[in-house]
């Protein structure tokens, strides 16, 4: 059963436009890394509804299932990719569900 990985982030208010667009560019990456995801999307947030509590940013990735992806988060280009991320970003939720 395929899972959807969706994750949801804020970038420091310190972290320049280039970082923020070297960051989502490697997130982009990592599809053609990893055999195992499915789809890849990710962009800044755009709602107008006013319920995104501050996050800014956003990807998600499909996995043909549970085990592609707890494969994936270990995978040493995942954690490679994560820490560029983490040491720019304020706040981060993550939501899997099986579709």
């Amino acid at each position: 059963m395929p899972v959807v990985h969706i994750v949801l982030f804020k970038f420091k208010p310190s972290t320049s436009e280039e970082q923020i667009n070297d960051v989502m560019d490697a997130l982009g990456t990592l599809k053609s890394k990893f055999d195992g995801i499915v789809s890849y999307s990710s962009g800044p947030n755009i709602s107008t509804e006013n319920l995104h509590k501050g996050l800014t940013h956003g990807f998600t990735m499909k996995f043909k299932d549970a085990a592609s992806r707890d494969a994936y988060l270990p995978h040493e280009e995942h954690v490679k990719v994560a820490k560029k991320l983490i040491d720019n970003m304020e706040d981060i939720v993550v939501f899997d569900y099986e579709e």
